[in-house]
C-alpha cells in the first residue's frame, strides 16, 4: 500500500527532462480562452449539468446579464446556473497573491479576497450559509463564479497576477499520475507516461522546449508541493478545533486549523 511519503520520494524523483518529453508529445499553447479561469455555464465541458451550479454557500450562482460586459466572462449573458471555478491554492500562495494584487492594484487585500474554503465537503445550514471541515482553500469568484484576478478584453483572457499565480494556475492542463495529487477539470483526455492532459482548447499545439521545460518543472513542483500540503493537513489535523473556532467552517491546511478568513483557530 502506498503511503503519502512514498509517493513523495516518487514526487521528488520524477525526472523533469522526461515530463518536458511527455508534455511536449502531447503539445501544448495558451490561447488565452480563460476557461481554466471561469465557471462553467451547464453541459460545457468539465461543466455541471443544469441546475447543478452552486457557489461555497449552498446557493446557485448566477451569470449578472446586467453589468457592464452584458454577461458574465465566458457566459452568454443569459440567467443561467453556472458551477464556480475551483482552483486550489496553497497557504504562502495566498499571501503571495495578496501581494501581488495590492502592488497591482493599489489597496490591501486580505485572505477572503484572495482565497475561500473549498467548497467540497462542506455542508449548508437552513440560511444556506456554508458549514463544517474542508482541506483546502480555492482561489476567490466572483459573482459568476469566475477567478476574482481573472479578466477579459476583445474575447481574450488575462490573469491580473499572473506573475504570482499559484502552481496549479501555472501547470494547467497537466497533472502527474501520483496518489494524493490534485488531478483539474475531471477526466485525463490524453496522456504520456505519468503525465496527464485535462480538456483544454490549446492541447495539441507545437510547444517549445524551453517552455515544456518550465512547465515541467512547475509540475514537479506542483506535485512535491501538493504532496507536503497532504502531509501537512495530515499530521496538523486538530478534531476540537470546530468547536474553538469563531464561524461555523474550518479549514485544515498545512499550518493548521484557520477560520474561513484565514485566522488561525485557537488552541487550548
Amino acid at each position: 500500500m502506498e503511503t503519502l511519503e512514498s509517493e513523495l520520494a516518487a514526487a521528488r524523483d520524477l525526472d523533469v527532462a522526461a515530463l518536458a518529453d511527455a508534455i511536449e508529445s502531447i503539445g501544448f499553447e495558451c490561447t488565452r480562452c480563460g476557461g481554466c479561469c471561469t465557471g462553467y455555464a451547464p453541459d460545457e465541458p468539465g461543466g455541471a449539468p443544469a441546475g447543478a451550479g452552486v457557489d461555497e454557500t449552498g446557493g446557485d450562482v448566477k451569470s449578472e446579464a446586467d453589468d457592464d460586459t452584458g454577461g458574465c466572462n465566458g457566459g452568454d449573458g443569459g440567467d443561467v446556473d453556472r458551477e464556480p471555478h475551483t482552483a486550489t491554492v496553497f497557504p504562502d500562495e495566498v499571501r503571495r497573491v495578496a501581494e501581488a494584487a495590492e502592488r497591482e492594484f493599489g489597496e490591501a487585500y486580505d485572505w477572503r479576497d484572495v482565497a475561500r474554503p473549498m467548497p467540497f465537503g462542506l455542508d449548508a445550514d437552513a440560511e444556506g450559509d456554508p458549514v463544517g471541515e474542508t482541506f483546502e482553500w480555492a482561489l476567490a469568484t466572483d459573482d459568476c463564479g469566475d477567478c476574482t484576478f481573472y479578466e477579459e478584453s476583445d474575447g481574450r483572457g488575462a490573469c491580473t497576477v499572473h506573475d504570482a499565480r499559484p502552481l496549479i494556475c501555472r501547470t494547467y492542463p497537466f497533472s502527474v499520475a501520483l496518489e494524493g495529487t490534485s488531478q483539474p477539470m475531471g477526466e485525463a483526455v490524453d496522456e504520456a507516461g505519468v503525465v496527464r492532459a485535462h480538456e483544454c482548447e490549446g492541447l495539441g499545439r507545437d510547444i517549445t522546449r524551453q517552455d515544456a521545460e518550465e512547465l515541467a518543472a512547475a509540475l514537479k513542483e506542483r506535485a512535491v508541493r501538493e504532496l507536503e500540503e497532504a502531509i501537512g493537513v495530515r499530521d496538523g489535523y486538530d478534531p476540537g478545533a470546530s468547536d474553538r473556532a469563531d464561524g461555523d467552517v474550518v479549514v485544515f491546511d498545512s499550518e493548521g486549523p484557520k477560520e474561513a478568513d484565514g485566522t488561525p483557530v485557537d488552541g487550548d
